[in-house]
């Protein structure tokens, strides 16, 4: 093999602790962040050229790097545009196009201030549009996939830049065809909002922030970490000796930080990672975890 360019803008020996909400990890080899879309595909190449491993990250909010080193290229998505599409339809809904590197807090704000509604619960939220998409972020009852039209992606094998309409993204739960293959990155998304009035928004947005500063931890974490059981409960005696499980049942969901307070582990600790005593379903870090 001959001599490889250098991948202007690259770094090495990176800690990547600070980039990622727990700030728990390692060292990169290498670490890049792409800004542009020929940037990724300049640094995919170089990692293929040079035929060594590539994790891709954005806000890396639910990203646990190991403490040893990673012997490889990380590149953070960090284009971060957010627009109105020119073919939105302007009285009853709009389209906006938002790149990967997005933070979603953004991404809400300028929703609001466009009076448009859809996005106010992803107010608060330390990940970014391509996460968030990756894998179908939900909360109070919303979910990513609800919103997505279709997705911009780079191929990693064929290096070709695709679009992907929501009925082939196939979301689920907490999953979608982003998560299931490895071949595909997020760029960008067209999100599809419904036009609203500008201080109900701004009251929706309130009311998250506020939930989300009153019930959660604020220490590092990666957000609640398991999916909700979506199950009814049947059982008579069950229900007889724990009655709260009936209104889960209306629900159609049993909070996962419910089950884990029931089973005594609130609090619990190991070492310097704790399952929160505020929420159960939030594991932290209290400090050199």
């Amino acid at each position: 093999m001959g001599k490889i360019d250098e991948l202007k803008g690259v770094k090495k020996n990176v800690v990547l602790a600070p980039y990622t909400t727990y700030k728990i990890g390692g060292k990169a080899k290498y670490f890049f962040e792409a800004k542009k879309k020929n940037e990724l595909i300049s640094a995919i190449k170089w990692a293929k050229e040079l035929r060594t491993p590539c994790f891709v990250i954005g806000g890396a909010s639910n990203v646990l790097f190991l403490d040893k080193n990673f012997n490889g290229l990380v590149i953070k998505i960090c284009n971060s545009a957010i627009k109105i599409s020119d073919s939105a339809n302007k009285i009853l809904d709009c389209n906006v196009v938002a790149e990967a590197g997005a933070k979603l807090g953004k991404l809400a704000d300028f929703a609001a201030k466009n009076y448009l509604s859809g996005l106010e619960w992803i107010s608060g939220v330390p990940g970014t549009v391509g996460g968030a998409i990756f894998g179908n972020a939900q909360a109070f009852g919303c979910k990513m996939a609800d919103m997505v039209e279709s997705v911009e992606v780079l191929d990693i094998n064929s290096l070709e830049i695709k679009n992907i309409i929501k009925k082939d993204c196939d979301f689920s739960t907490k999953n979608s065809v982003f998560k299931k293959g490895k071949n595909l990155i997020i760029i960008s998304a067209v999100l599809k909002l419904k036009k609203g009035d500008r201080e109900n928004i701004k009251n929706k947005i309130e009311e998250v922030l506020s939930y989300r500063k009153n019930k959660h931890p604020r220490l590092p974490s990666a957000g609640s970490v398991f999916v909700n059981s979506e199950v009814k409960i049947t059982d008579e005696k069950l229900l007889e000796k724990f009655p709260e499980l009936a209104l889960f049942n209306k629900r159609d969901a049993i909070p996962s930080a419910y089950l884990i307070e029931k089973c005594g582990l609130k609090g619990k600790k190991i070492g310097k990672a704790q399952i929160s005593e505020k929420h159960a379903n939030f594991i932290v870090n209290l400090g050199g975890a």
